[in-house]
């Protein structure tokens, strides 16, 4: 567990935000050249996976299969067990429904190199409704044995984490946002499995998220700074592994526990951190996710609609250390 500098709630509301996936295309195109292994797989999603400069690079290295993951998924398999590392770029909503058997038989219980990066996740395609929020995958990839599960916070530790993958033998999936957001990570951060990041450290009660919505939570941390509530804000990107060691001393040092994150709390981050805890440290806890289907609106619409503004988040944290 490592500690970043303390972040003030003015720069961070007010700094430039940016979409994961160029971070994601550059990092892959930067690897793809160092190793020829590297391949992309897609469910002709080019254009939404930002991969036209891939294609173009690498023209004879991106296989596009139409629309049809379950193919998809299943020619990544027979690559990497060709040799190839291949890289499957499709919205993660498709990706881990429709191909969610592949996943678990062809993936993950086959022990493929193969890794899944899971584009516009959560509410990013707020307008588009129901049928492309993609708020369970979390759950659904945590439920699959011997897979890795990343949610990534921002564009560096997007980059970081695609590095990683590539350099790692086995399953993984990774959550690429396209809801922009601003830098929560320093720029010499280094991504490791299983690792928690203190953003902001405290006493009084701690806000755990990942991906999208941490910045959210530094934002609400100076907001009780300025009632004299501090607040330790845990970043954890890998729901599987969970860094337990961070989360029980969280339990143990803080008044409670609010995981915030942009997914179903039914078997996501907040899910997990629960059920670990339940057994080892029981604490107040608040989770904070989406708790049914999500209705059309934009993502900070949506984000706000189930508890995730800066104010929400705030709320939730008073609500657990006066208790």
């Amino acid at each position: 567990m490592t500690t970043a500098e303390q972040h003030d709630v003015t720069s961070i509301v007010d700094q430039p935000r940016f979409d994961c996936r160029n971070a994601y295309v550059v990092t892959l195109a930067e690897l793809a050249k160092a190793d020829e292994r590297i391949v992309g797989v897609v469910n002709d999603s080019v254009g939404s996976s930002k991969l036209d400069a891939f294609k173009k690079a690498f023209p004879d290295r991106l296989i596009n299969v139409g629309i049809a993951e379950q193919d998809m998924v299943g020619v990544a398999a027979g690559l990497a067990n060709g040799g190839r590392i291949p890289f499957v770029s499709a919205a993660s909503c498709f990706l881990t429904a429709r191909a969610l058997e592949q996943i678990k038989a062809d993936v993950a219980y086959s022990n493929r190199n193969v890794k899944l990066c899971g584009m516009s996740p959560g509410m990013a395609y707020g307008e588009l409704g129901p049928t492309h929020h993609s708020i369970e995958d979390i759950a659904w990839l945590r439920a699959i044995d011997n897979i890795t599960v990343v949610v990534p916070a921002d564009p560096t530790e997007t980059a970081a984490a695609i590095r990683w993958a590539a350099e790692t033998e086995g399953p993984a999936f990774i959550r690429v946002s396209r809801m922009a957001v601003p830098e929560v990570n320093a720029e010499d951060y280094t991504f490791e499995p299983g690792k928690a990041h203190v953003l902001r450290d405290g006493g009084d009660v701690t806000l755990i998220s990942n991906g999208t919505v941490v910045w959210r939570c530094l934002a609400a941390a100076e907001k009780l700074a300025q009632e004299g509530i501090s607040a330790r804000v845990l970043s954890i990107p890998t729901v599987k592994p969970l860094d337990e060691v961070a989360v029980l001393e969280a339990a143990q040092e803080t008044g409670g526990i609010v995981t915030a994150e942009e997914a179903t709390v039914a078997g996501g981050l907040g899910g997990a951190v629960a059920e670990f805890l339940a057994e080892r440290h029981p604490t107040r806890m608040r989770l904070l996710g989406v708790t049914e289907f999500a209705p059309t609106g934009s993502a900070d619409f949506l984000l706000d609609r189930f508890g995730m503004s800066i104010d929400g988040i705030a709320d939730a944290a008073r609500s657990v250390r006066q208790a």
